[in-house]
């Protein structure tokens, strides 16, 4: 028991490890030859754990997975709650698109997105990511409106 929580530690230090390296990598790119550089990323406006738009949401395939993983966890909550109650319920959604979402690294990946069902309501959900786990937990799923 204990090699394999080792290993897991192991594991997830190095994904943090990579993850920092290319971060490092990214901003050493992004700055211009014979500028000084500051520390921390001086005042590029981005922070460690702060959230980044996802950039071409509709052809990105992990972002669309995680939009249908979500409604259908969502769907699979709602029967059960409604097997709960012993009563009926509203029917099941129906997956369309993801048209936004936001990443944010925290122990995991955090994933905003703005989904949007067949029947055009559009809801957000909340969805962490631990590749490393190979684990994913959708912690809010709401009607966009509802805040």
């Amino acid at each position: 028991m204990a090699r394999v929580i080792g290993a897991s530690s192991a594991c997830a230090l190095l994904v943090l490890l990579v993850a920092c390296s290319a971060l490092a990598t990214s901003a050493a790119r992004d700055v211009p030859s014979g500028t000084a550089r500051q520390p921390w990323g001086g005042d590029r406006g981005r922070k460690v754990g702060a959230r980044t738009e996802v950039r071409d949401v509709e052809g990105d395939r992990e972002v669309q997975e995680l939009g249908r993983y979500s409604v259908e966890e969502h769907n699979r909550r709602q029967r059960e709650e409604a097997d709960d109650l012993a009563g009926g319920g509203v029917g099941p959604l129906e997956f369309r698109r993801v048209v936004s979402a936001q990443r944010q690294v925290v122990s995991g990946i955090k994933y905003y997105l703005r989904v949007v069902a067949a029947d055009e309501r559009v809801f957000d959900a909340v969805v962490v990511v631990k590749p490393w786990l190979q684990s994913r937990a959708l912690l809010r799923f709401a009607p966009a409106d509802a805040e």
